[in-house]
């Protein structure tokens, strides 16, 4: 696949590796004590994109899978920080499969989606054969960031209703080391689905970096709920706000405005941010704190030409405790 998309590729095998080779060999000089990066570290970051393969992660040591914490989030090698135009993915055999495998450390699972390898017999009887084809790499649009905000906005109304699965960490150990929900997988689905919708990924495709991320039970979950939600586009409801209908279940209606709010927020013109308050005003009427969460958006996001329209009455009191009016 590095090929293909023509970056640089550098495997390191996690499993012989010590926890200085992620963390950094301290050297001192001049008195001070410097943590110097290994050389594939600096050979990624000089080509300012890459991708790092760390190959048999599962028979690494939990002291090694601990130093590979900061590495997997945060991009740092000892004192080197990585590109972001890095990408790293982990492999590994299921420790029941490995020689001397351990469970992943819940907090180094939590720092990947979790995708299972199956091997299809067809395709291995065919490619034995006649060859391996290579991989087709679909390339992002450069805005496919522009549908993030709706769907964390979906994140946000559903996390509202199962406010259960904000973070919920399984008691065993076994999915303790694959996906599940936290504050950070919860931003990770969001990227993911956002990123498959713009890459027109199939929906198969969308529901395994989803359970993925968050684990099969609660990202089946978000998913059946968002089918059943068959939410307005935000962006329609804004270039023509007087037609929104309010949805009666308070969900829907969290959601709806949830993403109305954020598409305001990601791109906040004075005409688009007067549309959203008449949005909000309509289900503040009737259900003030269904709205309350879209109208602290609002205000934080205020165009600085933008005149204050009426429907920022209702919510006067609201925003004067937020420190927003």
């Amino acid at each position: 696949m590095a090929d293909n998309a023509g970056w640089p590729c550098e495997t390191v095998i996690a499993a012989i590796r010590e926890p200085s080779d992620f963390s950094g060999l301290p050297v001192v000089l001049d008195g001070v004590v410097n943590f110097a990066p290994p050389r594939w570290a600096e050979r990624l970051a000089a080509a300012g994109r890459g991708l790092l393969f760390l190959d048999e992660i599962s028979t690494a040591p939990p002291a090694v899978q601990a130093a590979l914490l900061r590495v997997v989030l945060e991009r740092v090698v000892g004192d080197l920080e990585l590109p972001d135009g890095v990408v790293i993915v982990a492999a590994a055999n299921p420790p029941e499969q490995a020689a001397d495998g351990w469970d992943l450390s819940a907090p180094l699972a939590n720092r990947f989606c979790h995708l299972d390898w199956e091997v299809d017999p067809a395709a291995f009887a065919q490619g034995i054969v006649g060859g391996w084809p290579a991989p087709a790499i679909p390339e992002l649009p450069a805005d496919w960031e522009d549908g993030l905000a709706e769907a964390r906005a979906l994140v946000s109304a559903f996390v509202s209703v199962r406010p259960g699965l904000a973070c919920a960490l399984p008691t065993d150990a076994a999915r303790a080391g694959r996906g599940w929900p936290s504050p950070r997988t919860w931003d990770m689905a969001s990227r993911l689905s956002s990123a498959a919708l713009a890459a027109g990924a199939s929906t198969e495709a969308r529901t395994a970096l989803v359970n993925g991320a968050l684990g099969p039970g609660a990202g089946t979950e978000f998913l059946l709920w968002q089918e059943e939600m068959d939410l307005p586009d935000p962006e329609t409801v804004l270039a023509d706000p007087d037609t929104f209908v309010v949805p009666q279940r308070g969900d829907r209606a969290y959601a709806a405005l949830s993403a109305v709010a954020a598409a305001v927020a990601a791109r906040p013109t004075p005409e688009r941010w007067q549309a959203g308050w008449k949005v909000v005003a309509k289900v503040g009427e009737g259900a003030p704190d269904v709205a309350a969460v879209a109208a602290r958006t609002l205000a934080r996001c205020r165009p600085a030409a933008a005149v204050a329209p009426p429907e920022i009455k209702l919510f006067a009191p609201l925003l004067k405790d937020a420190g927003l009016l």
